[in-house]
């Protein structure tokens, strides 16, 4: 390699796990079971067996409003949305290598935890936790993943 250019040509990909013949097999995923985005973002792309899915909030898929209840709700319907998105990538919660969790009040964070748990069991992928000063619509959290397919 002999100049910057031809040595980015190579690195770059690899940098963002894609090799240079993947970046054509960038893939769309919408889920009819989750709410349509309310922006100009897909559901998900995948990227070879790489699975990034967009940050979900409570959401109704048949309402496109926030949901009504309180936090736990709001986190449960954040999870139901998640898991439309993964299916109908051929994935599940098994499946993801990271999830980024974004809190309007980081005292949901116990609560945040509890709920967790009970969706992804034994399997704990790695997790970071952001308090934000507000989300979209006003939702009390938002989740975003990283799934392997």
């Amino acid at each position: 390699m002999s100049t910057r250019r031809e040595f980015l040509a190579v690195t770059t990909p690899a940098m963002v796990g894609l090799s240079a013949a993947s970046k054509t097999s960038l893939k769309v995923v919408s889920s009819s079971a989750a709410p349509k985005a309310i922006g100009p973002y897909s559901h998900a792309i995948r990227a070879g067996n790489t699975l990034y899915v967009s940050g979900q909030i409570a959401l109704d898929p048949s309402t496109g409003n926030l949901i009504e209840g309180d936090f736990a709700a709001q986190a449960r319907r954040v999870f139901d949305n998640l898991r439309a998105v993964l299916k109908e990538a051929g994935a599940d919660f098994s499946r993801v290598v990271k999830a980024t969790v974004y809190l309007a009040d980081l005292t949901n964070f116990p609560a945040l935890n509890s709920i967790y748990a009970e969706v992804f069991g034994e399997h704990k992928p790695a997790r970071s936790t952001v308090g934000v000063a507000q989300l979209p619509r006003g939702a009390a959290v938002e989740i975003d993943l990283i799934a392997v397919v």
